[in-house]
């Protein structure tokens, strides 16, 4: 399987075999049951779409979806996702995936929606070093000018200026997976994964060079 659906628990530290100490973050990743298996004779392209298994049942299903999932042989899940895969994929409707999916030492780039900052200066968004600080300075965290004289008379597009911050989609790419909880279905990548504790995430195999 080229990827999965979970949610992000939290940041912890282990300890590896050497006693050097391993920050990660822990994935709670599926269940999930595959939905739709698309085929290049059917679709034009192969893919596997999955959704995540939760202990809540969705609601306000729209009537597209609800027949969408009866096709498959499936409950109605809220986050649904579609990743490419081999010809040779054997996943079929109905099937489900767990967290063993994937191994230790495999490298995986995680997909999440980052914290929302809010309205931002341009000294945290941009990292703008500021004006002086001293008694009489009108520059201390203003962006300072932005215009282009008499000509040609008008600020061009894309300058870096205050603005609403964070709450994007951020992909972290090549984290190496340390442990794997197959009871529990929790995978422990090194390194940090973008979004607050209890966020959705989306797990791919990296294509690692």
């Amino acid at each position: 399987m080229e990827g999965m659906l979970g949610k992000k628990v939290g940041m912890t530290q282990i300890f590896g075999d050497q006693g050097e100490m391993i920050p990660v973050t822990v994935l709670e990743l599926g269940p999930c049951m595959v939905v739709q298996r698309k085929t290049a004779e059917t679709d034009g392209y192969e893919a596997v779409q999955i959704g995540l298994v939760e202990k809540n049942a969705a609601k306000n299903v729209t009537k597209p979806m609800q027949g969408h999932f009866d096709k498959g042989g499936v409950a109605a899940m809220r986050r649904v996702r579609e990743f490419r895969v081999d010809a040779d994929c054997s996943w079929q409707a109905g099937e489900e995936l767990k967290a063993s999916a994937f191994a230790v030492e495999d490298f995986v780039d995680v997909t999440g929606e980052a914290k929302g900052k809010g309205f931002q200066g341009v000294i945290k968004r941009h990292g703008f070093g500021g004006g002086k600080a001293s008694h009489g300075s009108h520059h201390h965290r203003s962006p300072g000018s932005i215009g282009q004289s008499a000509y040609p008379s008008r600020v061009f597009p894309g300058a870096r200026m205050p603005g609403r911050t964070g709450g994007n989609r951020v992909t972290v790419k090549n984290l190496r997976i340390v442990q794997i909880d197959e009871e529990k279905n929790l995978v422990l990548v090194r390194g940090a994964v973008p979004g607050a504790t209890g966020s959705y995430v989306s797990v791919r195999r990296a294509k690692k060079g």
